[in-house]
């Protein structure tokens, strides 16, 4: 009798299942197959080929998958290789609060290289995870200007507070921000277009619209003072880094493969205008696959005729962690934060880091999330090469995720218990 196990069932989606399987014939080989469908009916599959020891036993943790979607002991590989059946198709999360990812685990006694229905597993298991914990609240912002969800852990707080900023995918993406407050921090999903009644194209950084938002947070009675933190990805990455250079209110940052001037738009802050880069068209290139690169499509922030839009990083008021993928090939981001950290030691300042991540692509996402090669994003006549090694990727999102939550400990908050 075959017997399928995964400890625990249901979880938080950055925290590690253990599975196991027995009743196995000695030195039999099996496949694993991982299913999910996203809220849009979008389905994510992946598997991998196992043998048994000679008990007829097997475990993640310790055995290896021979091949399929990877190859070695990963004990939840099954989890960062799932692939979506739609060519350029993305994870994501959209619904946070009240219902989690399910992952459907099937058995097969033999090499299966089918679509997952048309044979009968032999053993299978369901498995949650979540984006929330028990007690975590989720509250809808729509004050002043300000679009997005403030998570607030439970009890009374106070608690550190964050800003969460995603990328040109624009509208509201909540799942980081239900993880983080899942580890004690009140974190506002903030949107800045493609949303409620906020621009639907991005034309220029508002940063006025963002100090609205931090002045926001901090007022909030169950958040820590006297700073915030801003976490933050992409084109989100820049915005963060202007935050951090800007506003008082910043006091860390983490940019996740983002730039370190202005690009694309203007930006704004009151009586200041920072105008854009140049980018050359001409330089973006069009990949194997048919997604396009835009790595060289960026002009370079350290020519001098561009040092108006570079942003002052040495003004900002505390900490910054770059975390940089080394296979990015949508921005030069490892150039970008060498640049940014050059222009802290220049000015005496020790606060700033870059984690290099070597065979990590553009979205670095939190632990065991399925690495996304390319999509298709807004605006864009093709889909955009993001780039990554899956292996090399998922082992940069665990260390990441680790040192994110550590830095913001470590830098939020006047009082934090954690």
């Amino acid at each position: 009798m075959f017997q399928l196990t995964a400890t625990p069932v249901s979880a938080l989606a950055d925290e590690p299942v253990h599975i196991r399987v027995m009743g196995l014939a000695p030195l039999q080989v099996v496949t694993l197959m991982a299913s999910l469908k996203d809220e849009k009916g979008n389905l994510f599959q992946s598997r991998a080929f196992y043998r048994a020891n000679e008990a007829g036993e097997l475990d993640l943790e310790q055995d290896p998958a021979l091949g399929g979607d990877f190859v070695g002991v990963h004990p939840m590989g099954l989890f960062w290789s799932l692939k979506p059946e739609k060519a350029f198709g993305r994870l994501l999360k959209l619904e946070v609060m009240n219902s989690p990812f399910w992952i459907t685990l099937d058995l097969y006694d033999s090499v299966y290289l089918q679509k997952s229905g048309v044979v009968q597993p032999r053993a299978s298991l369901e498995l949650q995870r979540w984006f929330s914990s028990p007690g975590v609240q989720r509250l809808k912002i729509r004050e002043g200007r300000v679009r997005g969800a403030l998570f607030l852990p439970p009890g009374e707080g106070p608690f550190p507070g964050i800003i969460d900023l995603f990328g040109g995918i624009g509208g509201l993406l909540e799942y980081r921000a239900g993880l983080l407050a899942a580890h004690g921090f009140a974190v506002l999903a903030l949107a800045y277009f493609a949303y409620d009644d906020l621009p639907n194209q991005l034309q220029e950084v508002d940063l006025d619209y963002f100090e609205e938002a931090a002045n926001l947070l901090l007022a909030h009675p169950k958040i820590q003072k006297p700073g915030i933190g801003v976490i933050s990805v992409s084109k989100g990455a820049e915005i963060g880094l202007a935050m951090a250079c800007y506003l008082k209110q910043v006091v860390a940052t983490v940019c996740i493969n983002g730039s370190n001037a202005a690009f694309e738009f203007p930006l704004r802050y009151r009586d200041l205008v920072l105008k854009p880069i140049p980018s050359f068209p001409e330089r973006m290139e069009v990949s194997a696959s048919g997604a396009v690169r835009l790595r060289h499509y960026k002009g370079d922030p350290r020519d001098e005729s561009n040092q108006q839009s570079v942003f002052p990083v040495e003004k900002s008021q505390g900490p910054i962690l770059f975390i940089i993928g080394g296979d990015d090939e949508c921005f030069n981001s490892r150039d970008y934060a060498e640049q940014a950290l050059d222009q802290l030691q220049s000015h005496g300042r020790s606060d700033g880091r870059m984690l290099l991540y070597p065979g990590a692509g553009h979205l670095i996402e939190p632990p065991y999330w399925p690495m996304c090669y390319g999509s298709w994003t807004r605006g864009l006549f093709r889909p955009l090469l993001w780039g990554g090694d899956p292996v090399l990727h998922e082992a940069a999102q665990e260390q990441a995720w680790r040192e994110i939550l550590k830095f913001f400990r470590q830098h939020v908050g006047s009082r934090s218990k954690f």
